[in-house]
This record gives structure tokens, C-alpha cells and sequence, in this order.
């Protein structure tokens, strides 16, 4: 494949559902004209729960099935799926650039101003090596307090972001960072940027929500700079969203986009890479 066909490529991104969206906007944002392909894992989702091998074998599976489509660079728009699988997807699928996301301990750090942040993230996201890494080499003489968001993925997939069911699973969950005294809160999955109102309403506006959507599409920019694969600055963009189940949320947020693609791209890509079991273009 030439260079010249990698800049017409898209970008891959996917997540266990609608959280990897907040990724999305930002690094559409970034680059209006790179055209991305986007994959929700819903029929599994959420992936915090579940075995670091299932994570794996999802991760490989949608990756399979990007790459088949031509997709030029992966984004595992993730925190979960990042910290089980990432490694192991840059080894199988040598030649494609993965970006993942990577904990914002090191903002909130330099925030903070009480010495005291907490970190909103799923099990998966806690227990693995590259949370404990970041804390080692970034967090210092800060105290880190960690909380679990269990509940509240199932709540942005259901479109309850914004709700007194949210506000209600917040106070619990965020209870003993606050009774800390933190001033920066880390939203350490990509589907907590879309709890930001309920998390204001129960934290305060003197707490700094920080979260890594920005960071990741200035990483995805510098990668396809520095291997020649950025769209001409002239090229329409188009996206094109898969779903593993239904997903009304989804559907919901992908057709609010400017340009959304039908059955091309799929074709295109169908005889090298099968799609996922269920999956469909919404």
C-alpha cells in the first residue's frame, strides 16, 4: 500500500460502546478533514468488568476488522481496553500506529493545589501496569485517591449522563475523594466526560476536571505528521460508525456529525477482514 493510499485511509477508533465518542470529537476537531471509522463494541460492553483475556480477544477481533478496512492508525479510544490489550495489539499488527489512553495523572499534578487528586476509572483501568507506571512516575509527593465508577458506564450507555440517577451513583462514588479535600478530579474512561454536568453538580466547580481526549488527538496529529499519512488539507472528511448491538445513544451522537459514510467502506474492506459477530454500520 503507498504512502499516497494511507493518506486517503481513515483513522480506526473503537471502545466498549459510546464512551470512545468523547475521543471522537476531539480529534475530529483537531482535524476536520481525516475521515475516521468508528466501532462500538455494545454487545459487550462495558469491558471494565470483565477478564483481561476476553478484553484481549475483543481488542484483537475489532482490530482485525479495522485494519481489514484500510484504517491507516488505530486509536483504542479505551481506558480498559488500553491497559489489558494495547501491548499486545502493537506486536500482532506490526506497520499500524495504536494510540491508547493514557491515565491524566500528570495534568492534575501539576493542578493541584491541595496535594490531594482522585482518580475516576474501572477496575480494569486500576489493575493495570500502565495506571501503576503513571502513578510511579508522575504523582510524586501527591496523594492519589482512587474510586471506582462502577455503574456509571451502564448509565451513559442508556443516556443517562445527565440525571438524578447519575447525580445519585456520583455522590456514592465520589464521596470519600471529596471528604479528602481534592481540587482535581482524573476521568480516567473515556465515557466520564459525558457525566461532566452530573459530576460538577455533586463535586463544585473548584474541583478540575481533567480527561485525555485532547492529549490523544495531538498524539494521533504527531503520529500521522511524522509518517506521512495526514489527509490533504483539501480532503472532505466522512465517518463511518459500527455498532456489535444496537445502540440508540450512539446512533443518536453519530448522527450529529457532519458527514457520515453508507456501505462503501465497508465493502472495500469486506473480502480481506470479517466484521465482528453482530456488527452493523448505523
Amino acid at each position: 500500500m503507498t504512502t499516497e493510499t494511507n493518506k486517503r485511509g481513515a483513522i480506526g477508533m473503537f471502545d466498549s460502546g459510546v464512551g470512545g465518542m468523547s475521543v471522537f470529537e476531539e480529534v475530529t476537531a483537531l482535524m476536520p478533514n481525516e475521515s475516521v471509522v468508528y466501532f462500538a463494541d455494545t454487545a459487550h460492553c462495558p469491558y471494565g468488568g470483565r477478564s483481561d483475556r476476553e478484553v484481549v480477544g475483543f481488542c484483537e477481533e475489532v482490530s482485525h476488522f479495522l485494519t481489514g478496512l484500510g484504517c491507516k492508525l488505530i486509536v483504542v479510544a479505551c481506558n480498559t481496553a488500553t491497559a489489558v490489550a494495547i501491548d499486545g495489539l502493537r506486536q500482532r499488527f506490526v506497520g499500524v500506529p495504536f494510540v491508547g489512553m493514557e491515565p491524566a495523572v500528570k495534568p492534575a499534578v501539576k493542578e493541584s493545589r491541595s496535594g490531594v487528586i482522585g482518580v475516576l476509572a474501572t477496575t480494569g483501568t486500576f489493575r493495570g501496569r500502565l495506571f501503576r507506571e503513571t502513578l510511579a512516575r508522575h504523582a510524586g509527593s501527591v496523594r492519589v485517591i482512587e474510586a471506582d465508577g462502577a455503574g456509571l458506564v451502564e448509565l451513559v450507555e442508556a443516556g443517562k449522563g445527565d440525571s438524578p440517577e447519575a447525580d445519585a451513583l456520583l455522590r456514592e462514588r465520589l464521596a470519600p475523594l471529596l471528604a479528602a479535600g481534592i481540587d482535581s478530579l482524573v476521568l480516567g474512561c473515556t465515557h466520564y466526560p459525558f457525566l461532566s454536568a452530573a459530576i460538577r453538580r455533586v463535586a463544585g466547580e473548584s474541583v478540575t476536571l481533567i480527561s485525555t481526549g485532547k492529549a490523544v488527538a495531538r498524539r494521533v496529529q504527531q503520529l500521522l505528521l511524522e509518517r506521512g499519512l495526514a489527509a490533504e488539507a483539501d480532503t472532505v472528511a466522512t465517518h463511518w460508525f459500527y455498532a456489535s448491538a444496537p445502540s440508540p445513544v450512539l446512533e443518536a451522537r453519530a448522527g450529529a456529525t457532519v458527514r457520515r459514510g453508507g456501505e462503501g467502506r465497508e465493502e472495500r474492506g469486506e473480502g480481506e477482514r470479517k466484521r465482528p459477530k453482530g456488527a452493523a454500520l448505523i
